[in-house]
């Protein structure tokens, strides 16, 4: 009887809520991960889960077993790490990313990860909603900082600039923005967070202080290519990450706006977009995740490497 099979399969089923939803964690059938229920409080001797056809409990004893349980799977990988630490790093890597910055940032990059470690199988998952890494079976994260959540264990790996912009069609016929104030009068093309409907705030640095734009929305959505293509085609100015802006900047279709280099008089500077790479607890950095890290901060060359690489725990993070 493969025990640890069984209790695997008994956590999935606690962890995602129903039986339907751990068959599908675990790529088996309903049926199998039912069966697997049953012979596992066949080999105990007692009841875990009260099934009717509506819902699904915990028994006493069930909860008392998940707690005893819960941490095998993981205490196993990391048994498994430690007896490889002389190797390479190996086995499957579920990475959680966001979709700006997975598709123009990320995924370039990953044949060169893949090729630098060949035995590291790579799941990306490009979501900008709230991911729950423990019941998502996802290693490590990477987010923005207005992303974080409590209880994270986080890593800014990099720092990148947010660049104002519009097409010059736009520009001729709206003005060009000289103060932040300017912003008031513009169309402006404002990304809303799936996960909580909130906008992302338009930040400046003026004098060492963070001040937030008044903005009227002309656009609003929660896809950030879509509101570059807007801005490209003469829809308002836009707010867009630099991996994002530059090549249409490159090409002239868009005309970066404040700062002493650009068209506009203003001084005032974009707060960056800060980039974390979380896992849920600190044990979770085994060696194919912090291959992974080490990596992809070394990739995009973050700026100021002394604020980056030191581990913290996310807690009351703002807006």
């Amino acid at each position: 009887m493969d025990i640890l099979g069984l209790i695997n399969s008994y956590i999935r089923v606690v962890e995602t809520g129903s039986i339907a939803a751990a068959a599908r964690a675990l790529g088996m059938s309903a049926a199998a991960v039912s069966q697997s229920i049953t012979r596992l409080e066949g080999h105990l001797g007692v009841r875990l889960l009260s099934r009717t056809t509506r819902r699904m409990a915990l028994t006493e004893s069930g909860t008392r077993y998940y707690e005893k349980v819960r941490h095998i799977p993981r205490d196993i990988d990391l048994a498994s790490q430690a007896a490889c630490i002389a190797t390479d790093p190996q086995g499957p890597l579920c990475v959680a990313t966001t979709a700006a910055f997975g598709r123009h940032v990320l995924a370039p990059l990953m044949p060169a990860f893949k090729t630098a470690y060949p035995r590291i199988d790579v799941e990306l998952i490009s979501t900008d909603r709230r991911v729950d890494h423990r019941l998502e079976g996802i290693d490590v994260s990477i987010r923005i900082e207005a992303q974080l959540h409590d209880g994270l264990i986080a890593r800014r790996i990099a720092s990148r600039p947010f660049v104002f912009c519009a097409s010059p069609d736009y520009l001729e016929r709206a003005g060009v923005p000289t103060t932040i104030e300017d912003l008031k009068q513009h169309a402006c093309l404002v990304f809303r967070y799936p996960t909580d409907g909130r906008f992302l705030p338009w930040n400046f640095i003026v004098d060492g202080k963070r001040i937030e734009a008044k903005v009227n929305p002309g656009f609003i959505c929660d896809d950030i290519d879509m509101l570059a293509q807007i801005a490209v085609n003469g829809g308002g100015v836009a707010r867009l990450a630099s991996f994002i802006a530059q090549p249409f900047i490159d090409s002239g279709r868009l005309l970066p706006l404040f700062g002493p280099d650009n068209r506009s008089p203003a001084s005032a500077e974009s707060e960056p977009m800060e980039i974390y790479a979380c896992v849920a607890e600190r044990s979770a950095l085994n060696a194919k995740v912090r291959a992974f890290i080490e990596f992809l901060e070394a990739a995009i060359q973050s700026p100021s490497p002394t604020r980056s690489g030191a581990l913290q725990t996310v807690s009351n993070v703002g807006a």
